[in-house]
C-alpha cells in the first residue's frame, strides 16, 4: 500500500521538520523543499507520502507544511472532575494511527481513563491502552500522542499511559462506527 491517492493533497515543506516513519517509529528529519502528499490530515496530526514512505508529522509542526497548528485546549476555571474527564475523552478521539483513519478510541484501544486530583486542584490522568497488534512499530508513538494531548489538558500535570495486552485486542473491541469504516460491519 502506497498511501498515497487521489485525494492527497500535494505539500513542499516550508522548513526542516522532524517527522516519525511509518511504521517504522524512527524519527527522521525532512529537508525545506521536500515535496510530498498528505494523506492523511487528523487529531492535529499529519500522516504524509514522501518517496514512497509514509511518515507522520506532529500538530506542533504543521507550519512546515504551510498548515495551522491546532488550538490551544480551552477549560473553564470552575470546571468540575466530570468536565475534565469529558474533556480527556475528547483528547483521546485526536488520537490516530498514522495508518488507520480512526482514532484510538472508536478502535477499541483505550481500556480506561481514571483522572486523580490533589489538593491544589492538579490533575493526574491514567491511561490503560492496548495496541492493534503488539509488535505495532508505531505503539511508542501512539503511546506519546497519548500523554502529550493529554497534558495538554489544563489542570492536568501528568499522564500516565499503561500499555497492556491483556486482554489481548481484537475487531469485537471496535466501535460500530469504527467497523462501518473499515468495512467490517
Amino acid at each position: 500500500m502506497s498511501g498515497f491517492s487521489l485525494s492527497s493533497e500535494p505539500f513542499t515543506l516550508e522548513r526542516d521538520c522532524p517527522a516519525v516513519m511509518v511504521p517504522q517509529g524512527e524519527t527522521v528529519t525532512l529537508p525545506a523543499g521536500q515535496i510530498g502528499y498528505i494523506t492523511q490530515a487528523l487529531g492535529g496530526s499529519f500522516t504524509v507520502y514522501v518517496e514512497g514512505n509514509l511518515f507522520r508529522i506532529a500538530g506542533n509542526d504543521a507550519d512546515a507544511l504551510g498548515k495551522e497548528p491546532p488550538r490551544p485546549i480551552e477549560l473553564p476555571a470552575d470546571a468540575s472532575d466530570d468536565d475534565v474527564e469529558k474533556l480527556v475523552w475528547q483528547q483521546l478521539r485526536t488520537c490516530f494511527d498514522p495508518e488507520i483513519p480512526i482514532n484510538v478510541v472508536e478502535l477499541g484501544l483505550v481500556y480506561d481513563v481514571s483522572l486523580e486530583k490533589s489538593d491544589e486542584g492538579a490533575r493526574k490522568a491514567y491511561v490503560k491502552m492496548t495496541l492493534t497488534a503488539p509488535g505495532c512499530g508505531m505503539g511508542d508513538i501512539l503511546v506519546d500522542d497519548v500523554r502529550t494531548k493529554l497534558e495538554l489538558i489544563p489542570t492536568i500535570i501528568e499522564a500516565d499511559v499503561d500499555l497492556v495486552f491483556d486482554p489481548p485486542w481484537n475487531h469485537s473491541m471496535m466501535s460500530d462506527a469504527a467497523k462501518l469504516e473499515t468495512g467490517m460491519l
